[in-house]
């Protein structure tokens, strides 16, 4: 039997538990206490799952186990809830001091594998009372398996974050070749031998005018529209709000000499802003509306989808969907978007992340974090504009817009001071394959190690979970645990514990 000799006791009967050690200061008055000090004059101030900041005294010198009494990580097998102190220090209330009587490292690598379920009260934000923690059913194993599992874990999770390093690494390393392929085509150069083969290509400069002229024809025709509908309001004797007249086009550009000179464009292609390339349609480009326009007691069970910053950053539109009723969104209608606009979020350093509203899905409304670019999809495309809002050329020009604001933070005005590297629309189809040929098989690595990732995260549960069944060792690793000369059974142990150890501690 791999547990033979093992023993099951309450934390309390192998620990100390030191909560009488730890002692809260709140931010404002450890500002005042370590302004002026150096970090070599200060000691550690820990709370529930780590650092939190320093001190200018201490509380604990030694080495001790914290374990969260509040807001950890109690139900995510994937974090640690406990973790090791050592030396001078100082604790909050929001964590428990322990130290173990038999051995600190078992102690911790137990509580970091442990189910906390049925021992933690609260919904929100979870509390681990003293009475549950000394109360909890730990394992005790003689003190030689004790060592041995200590080493054999620690050793396992070496190998294991060298492994989840490497795959980081690598995580980084994609990211430079996707901004590497972004820059190139970009510049022009994934295609550069297909423009040099084509015979008809109209110049960006070209296509620009012709945006124009359609532009213009667009707008006479909704003055027409206008006047029409001005006349039946009238004829109707002016009971509802009277039409609003369409604006005049009008002729944007932030383009100037010193971007023209220093540009590595190829001479077809041309920088534009985005209301030159934005549909026609009346609030082609804006952000959500301001709390004041939109409460979470507007929030209903169904309706009309609100789309939030985390939707876009993770390219999920069915994340904790919350909806408006059709009467809010006609109020809030130059706050809609509509399927394949391209989705913006306006915070970040720099910010700018985006994703496309996918095809078929329903009218919506984006939050007060985003903002909403639709291009005009007969004279560019939308991955195109896309791909280039995620490429460095743009995340530069995010970064200087956003230079001098406390909180970085895109508003329209800003957004509509950025430059695109603007190519003829066969041009921009083009290098949308180029990309995406490219950039494939990026995604197919790139999920791979996720996927790696999440493994080696499961992996670390496993090693624990089998390390507290008594399965981590090898039969021979047991047997030389037992040759040790302080070799003795838990309960053994247990009850000299218990002889030696002061009473009413």
């Amino acid at each position: 039997m791999m547990k033979e000799d093992w023993v099951e006791t309450a934390l309390i009967d192998v620990c100390e538990v030191l909560d009488n050690l730890r002692k809260p200061i709140n931010s404002s008055e450890r500002k005042k206490r370590i302004e002026g000090k150096v970090e070599s004059e200060l000691y550690p101030y820990y709370g529930a799952t780590g650092q939190v900041g320093f001190i200018d005294d201490f509380l604990t010198d030694g080495d001790y186990v914290l374990i969260g009494e509040d807001a950890a990580p109690f139900l995510d097998c994937t974090k640690n809830v406990a973790y090791k102190i050592s030396g001078k220090t100082w604790v909050n209330n929001h964590a428990h001091i322990l130290k173990s009587l038999l051995n600190n490292d078992f102690l911790l690598h137990f509580l970091n594998q442990f189910q906390y379920k049925n021992y933690v009260t609260g919904t929100t934000r979870l509390k681990l009372t003293q009475g549950a923690l000394k109360r909890m059913p730990v394992w005790v194993a003689p003190l030689p398996i004790q060592r041995a599992i200590v080493s054999k874990i620690e050793t396992l999770f070496s190998d294991l974050d060298k492994g989840i390093a490497d795959l980081k690494k690598a995580q980084e390393q994609l990211k430079i070749y996707r901004q590497a392929v972004l820059k190139k085509a970009f510049e022009g150069e994934l295609t550069r031998e297909w423009r040099e083969q084509q015979t008809d290509l109209p110049t960006a400069e070209e296509l620009l005018e012709q945006i124009k002229k359609e532009r213009q024809k667009h707008y006479e025709q909704q003055l027409e529209e206008w006047k029409q509908a001005v006349k039946d309001w009238e004829e109707n004797g002016e009971e509802r709000k009277r039409p609003g007249k369409p604006q005049q086009p009008k002729e944007t550009s932030y383009l100037n000499e010193e971007v023209r000179n220093l540009s590595r464009l190829p001479k077809s292609w041309e920088y534009v802003c985005p209301e030159q390339v934005a549909s026609p349609e009346k609030y082609s480009i804006g952000i959500g509306p301001f709390g004041s326009n939109l409460k979470v007691s507007d929030y209903k069970d169904s309706g009309v989808p609100l789309i939030f910053v985390k939707n876009i950053t993770r390219n999920d539109y069915s994340l904790n969907l919350k909806y408006i009723s059709s009467e809010k969104f006609d109020e809030l209608f130059a706050h809609s978007v509509k399927p394949l606009d391209i989705l913006i979020t306006k915070m970040g350093d720099p910010p700018g992340d985006c994703s496309i509203y996918p095809e078929n899905s329903p009218l919506g409304i984006i939050t007060s974090d985003c903002l909403k670019f639709r291009v005009w999809q007969k004279y560019a495309n939308r991955m195109y504009f896309k791909y280039c809002i995620e490429s460095v050329s743009i995340k530069e020009q995010l970064g200087l817009i956003t230079q001098g604001v406390a909180q970085k933070k895109i508003s329209t005005s800003r957004f509509k001071t950025l430059l695109f590297p603007f190519a003829p629309l066969q041009e921009q189809h083009q290098i949308v394959k180029e990309i995406e040929s490219r950039l494939s098989v990026c995604d197919k690595v790139e999920q791979n190690i996720a996927e790696a990732l999440e493994k080696s995260e499961a992996l670390r549960q496993s090693i624990l979970k089998k390390a507290f069944e008594g399965k981590l060792l090898s039969k021979a690793e047991i047997e030389a645990c037992r040759r040790e000369a302080d070799y003795e059974p838990a309960s053994a142990l247990l009850e000299r514990i218990r002889k030696e150890r002061p009473s009413g501690k």
